[in-house]
C-alpha cells in the first residue's frame, strides 16, 4: 500500500469544484476521525457485527471521498470479512485501517494549514 497523497484536483472534481465544500468536508473528516477509529475498536469488541459491517462501510466512503482507494480498498475488504461473518483475527486489519485514518487525517490537516 502506498503512502497517501492528497489529489486535491480529483477531489474537487468529484465536488463540483467547490471548494467551500472541499473545506467543509476536510473539517467534517477531522472532526470526525477518533471517533470513527474509537468506533471500529469498540464495535469488534462488542462483537457488534451489523455495526461494524456500518461503520467499515462508512470509513469506506470517508477515505473513497479523498480520493484515498488504497484505504476504501482495506475498509471495503474489513466490510466484506465482516459482512461474511468472518470476526476474527480482525484487530491487525482494524489496526491497520485506523492507522490509514489518522495518515489521511495528517495530511488534511496540513492542507488546511496552509
Amino acid at each position: 500500500m502506498t503512502a497517501y497523497r492528497l489529489d486535491k484536483l480529483i477531489i474537487l472534481d468529484r465536488l463540483g469544484d467547490d471548494e467551500e465544500i472541499f473545506t467543509m468536508m476536510i473539517d467534517m473528516y477531522l472532526q470526525d476521525v477518533e471517533n470513527n477509529c474509537n468506533n471500529l475498536s469498540s464495535l469488534l469488541a462488542s462483537g457488534d457485527q451489523a455495526s461494524l459491517q456500518r461503520e467499515a462501510h462508512t470509513v469506506k466512503g470517508l477515505l473513497a471521498t479523498f480520493a484515498d482507494e488504497d484505504g476504501a480498498a482495506m475498509a471495503a475488504a474489513l466490510e466484506m470479512r465482516v459482512k461474511a461473518g468472518d470476526l476474527a483475527q480482525l484487530e491487525q486489519p482494524i489496526a491497520a485501517l485506523q492507522a490509514r485514518l489518522r495518515e489521511v487525517a495528517a495530511v488534511l490537516q496540513a492542507e488546511i494549514a496552509g
